[in-house]
């Protein structure tokens, strides 16, 4: 067997949860210092998760000035920013520390994560995602016709709406729990209708829940499958209810994801306003270590 000529350091947390093999799956290396970015990209689709972070650890004054350097990748691209990376990796720097901050410098810039600790559970994280810029409102009937979606199961009462607070997603309310279960996405057709639009991904929710605590189910389904949580997404979703009602300014809500492929996800998210812009989005989270290892290169 040819020996490795690097190994190097990861783990893998469950991010969204306090339970162990619920969540969203999340591959941290430690220290990606030399990995070329084909590297990292393979690095990824070995580890076959929604996503794969690394971390590049530089000179402590550099990061105390501009935060911990993470680069995050899909199976297929990097992304500049995402949700879920970042909650966790932030937990994993954060380690058996007790800081109450983690700043990580993400591609989309500098992302802030607070801790709150607790004597009866995990602690809690809540990152403070850019302020969202809000995209166009899609016609319903050109959605049900990129998506396969019938057109009477999206809710008429709400817009589907682009929002980003560093990744495009386009809001999709549905009209029922039924609707969110029963989802047959083309995902080719939505793909090319996304390309033509200023979004990236369709992130389905629905008013509706099994959750009686939670005020919106979700569900992403994109070119790796389906998401079991989706922070970016569900930031994008906080700002989208301040603006249209479904939450108050600086509530803090649940949204449940995960549900239908049994890896239950409970993300918590607020935003605030300021006269009439929404700003302040938060987004947060338990994340349990599920295991550690090497990769050898």
């Amino acid at each position: 067997m040819t020996q490795p000529t690097r190994r190097l350091a990861m783990a893998q947390w469950d991010v969204f949860t306090a339970t162990p093999l619920e969540g969203n799956s999340l591959a941290v290396f430690f220290d990606g210092r030399g990995l070329s970015d084909a590297q990292m990209q393979s690095l990824a689709k070995e580890m076959n998760l929604s996503e794969t972070t690394f971390i590049l650890p530089r000179d402590p004054a550099a990061e105390r000035e501009c935060g911990v350097r993470v680069r995050i990748f899909t199976v297929q691209e990097e992304l500049p920013f995402a949700g879920h990376p970042t909650l966790g990796t932030a937990f994993a720097l954060r380690g058996e520390t007790g800081a109450k901050t983690v700043v990580l410098d993400l591609n989309v810039g500098k992302v802030l994560v607070k801790f709150e600790d607790s004597d009866s559970q995990a602690a809690f994280g809540e990152m403070t995602q850019i302020d969202p810029t809000f995209g166009m409102q899609h016609d319903r009937e050109a959605v049900a016709r990129a998506t396969g979606v019938p057109l009477q199961d999206f809710d008429d009462s709400l817009p589907i709406q682009t929002v980003s607070t560093g990744v495009a997603f386009a809001i999709a309310p549905l009209k029922s729990l039924t609707a969110l279960r029963s989802l047959q996405i083309n995902c080719s057709r939505a793909a090319q209708y996304l390309e033509k639009t200023d979004g990236k991904f369709f992130y389905f929710v629905s008013r509706e829940t099994v959750n009686s605590n939670a005020r919106l189910q979700a569900r992403m389904i994109f070119y790796n499958g389906e998401d079991p949580a989706t922070g970016s997404a569900a930031g994008c979703t906080a700002a989208w209810m301040v603006a249209h009602s479904v939450a108050n300014a600086d509530e803090r809500v649940l949204i449940e994801q995960g549900v239908e492929m049994k890896r239950l996800s409970r993300i918590f998210v607020r935003a605030s306003r300021n006269d009439n812009r929404v700003v302040n989005v938060r987004v947060g989270g338990h994340c349990i270590e599920i295991m550690r290892g090497e990769v050898f290169l």
